[in-house]
């Protein structure tokens, strides 16, 4: 190739390339787009969340901001002596992600129990869309550890655990047991 037809070639790529980038990154972003799901948080509310609960505001905080998008459904649970619902809405402004964050602010943390199960079970129970994205918060270590030996044990059977220094993030794949058995049995066939 002579001199020209270099210089020709890379004038062709400098203006290629601006587009090739704008091409890829618009593609990109329309793939990371996904439906609306079902977000269930529970957070520990026994006492041992009140030496950790800014740290757990903070790091929840931040993890709904890389998760959620426009139309999740979220759920929060506080998880004490019995779990209940504290917040449900779907989220469409940040004024419906501050609702979720002042949710978790007001959890008055009190007793030595968290209702993990009763938590679990319910999320379970309400799962209206065929994806959920669940997160259990544990500051108790009794508590989870009586999740995990106990007879409901296979509740956390998909689990990711993420551990911080005095507590632990859960990411819990509810109602994966049947569609694992059922993409087994369809693979095997």
């Amino acid at each position: 190739m002579t001199n020209k037809g270099k210089r020709h070639y890379l004038k062709i790529m400098k203006a290629l390339l601006p587009l090739l980038f704008a091409v890829f990154f618009s593609l990109t972003n329309a793939y990371a787009q996904r439906d609306p799901i079902d977000i269930n948080l529970i957070i520990d509310s026994s006492s041992s969340l009140a030496a950790v609960k800014d740290a757990v505001i903070e790091w929840v905080s931040s993890r709904l901001d890389q998760i959620l998008v426009a139309g999740d459904r979220v759920t929060v649970w506080s998880a004490g002596q019995s779990a209940g619902v504290i917040y449900t809405g779907r989220m469409d402004s940040s004024a419906d992600r501050e609702a979720v964050r002042t949710s978790i602010r007001n959890i008055n943390p009190s007793g030595d129990a968290a209702d993990f199960i009763g938590a679990l079970t319910d999320a379970s129970s309400k799962q209206s869309s065929p994806y959920s994205y669940t997160l259990l918060v544990s500051a108790s270590a009794p508590a989870l550890s009586s999740l995990i030996t106990g007879p409901n044990g296979d509740l956390l059977r998909f689990s990711r655990i993420e551990e911080f220094s005095s507590w632990r993030a859960i990411v819990v794949g509810l109602n994966l047991g049947a569609r694992v058995s059922r993409a087994a049995s369809a693979f095997f066939r």
